[in-house]
């Protein structure tokens, strides 16, 4: 138990800091550049599904939650350490590491929901991933509903390619240059009008590529 709650506030000081580099990119109007139209390194086959909106008793509350669910198979040609990381953003500029807020019950209990033995937490789905179909993975992630009224959410899933590139860039603080790697990441696009509650449709994928973030 102790070891999984360190490694949970680890992955979600990583994805923070991760999230603070992709702001500071935009901050200053950085222009990153297009990931290779082949892949240059290992690449991962990830099929999301739609962003759906769930009630859950965690505790003495009751919140609402969203979250996807998705299967990710390794063709590269070679075993790979699969350690996923998902980023929420919503059109008013708001963002959220997948996990963060949403507490242990919120998981088990939509694992439950859910009734797929072989579906995984955002921590247990952690590890080597070995090539072909039959090691298949499938996961879960989650991420508290903030806010229910936005125009458009975009999940960014990082950790499915092994390509990179450098940026040099002006540090907005110090006004000094530096060079910050930008990953291959696959921004997935969901339309959501209306108003977000429990009673909510699923949120259909409108539009998916890969960018460098």
């Amino acid at each position: 138990m102790i070891e999984g709650a360190l490694a949970c506030r680890t992955m979600t000081t990583l994805f923070a800091a991760l999230a603070v580099v992709g702001c500071s990119l935009l901050l200053l109007g950085g222009a990153a550049p297009e990931p290779n139209p082949a892949p240059q390194r290992w690449e991962l086959q990830i099929k999301p599904g739609p962003l759906r909106i769930a009630s859950v008793d965690a505790g003495d509350t009751t919140g609402l939650y969203l979250y996807f669910t998705y299967s990710v198979t390794n063709k590269s040609g070679q075993s790979v350490l699969f350690a996923p990381m998902f980023t929420l953003a919503t059109d008013d500029g708001g963002t959220q590491i997948a996990g963060d807020g949403a507490p242990g019950e919120v998981s088990r209990e939509l694992l439950s929901r859910l009734a797929n033995p072989f579906l995984e937490g955002q921590l247990g789905i952690i590890g080597p991933l070995q090539q072909g179909p039959e090691n298949a993975r499938e996961g879960l992630v989650i991420w508290p509903l903030l806010k229910a009224d936005v125009d458009e959410i975009k999940v960014f899933c990082a950790g499915f390619s092994g390509e990179t590139a450098r940026l040099r860039i002006t540090d907005p603080v110090t006004g000094d240059p530096k060079t910050v790697t930008l990953r291959k990441t696959l921004m997935l696009r969901y339309s959501t009008p209306g108003h977000l509650g429990a009673d909510a449709q699923p949120l259909e994928l409108v539009d998916q590529r890969w960018i460098m973030r």
